[in-house]
């Protein structure tokens, strides 16, 4: 007798596109970012419509040990002269981590403590972030193309968007030579 052999659900590496799941999708626009971005005037100007990032996942159980398995399509573009990124967050339960793998684009990975140290990482095809607990990330795409990240994080994390209601401590600006790291 041959057991049943299931085709669990697959991503394709250089797209990020998921096949062979339950799918939750969700898109994040220009009018969803409030006070997100520090040019008020220019995030005023923007279509509120525009998509700034999609977020695909595959639907899980939210109970302990479980995991979600996740791509965040983050847009080239610009508020002023800020790249975009993602609103960024704690987990609601400090205590649980995450990791992303970049998949395709360049861009940055903003971490920071609850005490307010800020550390960016370089996020490119290939790369690997482990997110420590009690930190907070944000993904900011320096490109020119789309970047995606594949993220695999516990379903009872959540998130905790009220605390960083201040910003982060940091914030990267286009400039001359690509971009630059200013004080939030």
């Amino acid at each position: 007798m041959n057991p049943d052999i299931i085709l669990p659900p697959q991503v394709a590496w250089a797209s990020g596109a998921f096949a062979n799941g339950p799918l939750i999708r969700k898109a994040t626009r220009v009018g969803d970012l409030t006070g997100v971005f520090s040019d008020t005037l220019a995030w005023q100007q923007r279509d509120p419509n525009d998509i700034v990032y999609s977020v695909e996942m595959l639907d899980s159980p939210a109970q302990a040990g479980a995991l979600y398995v996740g791509v965040t399509h983050l847009n080239a573009g610009k508020i002023g002269d800020e790249f975009y990124m993602t609103r960024g967050h704690f987990h609601k339960q400090r205590e649980q981590g995450e990791v992303y793998f970049g998949l395709s684009g360049e861009g940055l990975l903003l971490l920071q403590t609850e005490q307010g140290e800020a550390r960016l990482e370089r996020v490119a095809p290939g790369s690997v972030h482990i997110i420590p607990p009690f930190t907070a990330h944000r993904l900011i795409n320096t490109g020119t193309e789309t970047l995606s990240s594949l993220a695999v994080w516990p379903t009872v994390a959540g998130h905790d968007y009220a605390a960083l209601a201040g910003g982060f401590a940091l914030r990267v600006f286009a400039s001359a030579d690509g971009w630059e790291v200013g004080n939030g």
